[in-house]
C-alpha cells in the first residue's frame, strides 16, 4: 500500500473507428476489457510511457499525440479503506502498424468498434466509453 497516489498511462489508440483494447490480468480490473496502459517508470515521460505499455501488452506501435484527460482510481480493501490511488493520464496515440496481440499482462487485445462500447453489454473498466469516444471525437 502507497500512501501517495501512483501516476500510469491508458493509450487510446483509435484507428478506422475501432479503439483497441485489453483485458486485463491484474487487479485493479483484472478480467476487464480497458486501454492498455501501466505505471509510469522513474524519468519516463507521459508519452514514452504509453507507447511503451501500447507495445509491450499489444504489439502495436503508434505515435503519441494528445493527452485526452486524466481519472483518478481509488481502490478500497475489503473493508472499504483505501488501499491505493491510481492517476491514469489517457494519450491519444495515432496507430502505425501491428495487429493486436495480448502478452505481458494482458489476457486478451482486439479492436471494438467505438459505437458498441456499452458498460451494459461489455465488462469494461471505468470510462472507456466515454474516453474512446473523446478520441474519435477528436481526430
Amino acid at each position: 500500500m502507497s500512501k501517495y497516489p501512483i501516476p500510469a498511462v491508458i493509450a487510446v489508440v483509435v484507428h478506422e473507428g475501432r479503439t483497441l483494447l485489453v483485458r486485463r490480468a491484474n487487479p485493479p480490473d483484472a478480467g476487464l476489457w480497458g486501454f492498455p496502459g501501466g505505471k509510469i517508470e522513474f524519468g519516463e515521460t507521459v508519452k514514452a510511457a504509453a507507447l511503451r505499455e501500447l507495445l509491450e501488452e499489444t504489439g502495436i506501435e503508434a505515435e503519441a499525440q494528445d493527452i485526452i484527460t486524466s481519472l483518478d482510481i481509488l481502490v478500497p480493501d475489503s473493508s472499504d479503506v483505501l488501499r491505493q490511488h491510481y492517476i491514469l493520464i489517457a494519450v491519444k496515440c495515432r496507430w502505425i502498424s501491428g495487429q493486436p496481440i495480448a502478452a505481458d499482462d494482458a489476457l486478451d487485445a482486439r479492436w471494438f468498434p467505438v459505437t458498441d462500447l456499452d458498460p451494459d453489454r461489455i465488462a469494461m473498466s471505468a470510462d472507456v466509453d466515454t474516453i474512446a469516444r473523446l478520441a474519435l471525437g477528436s481526430q
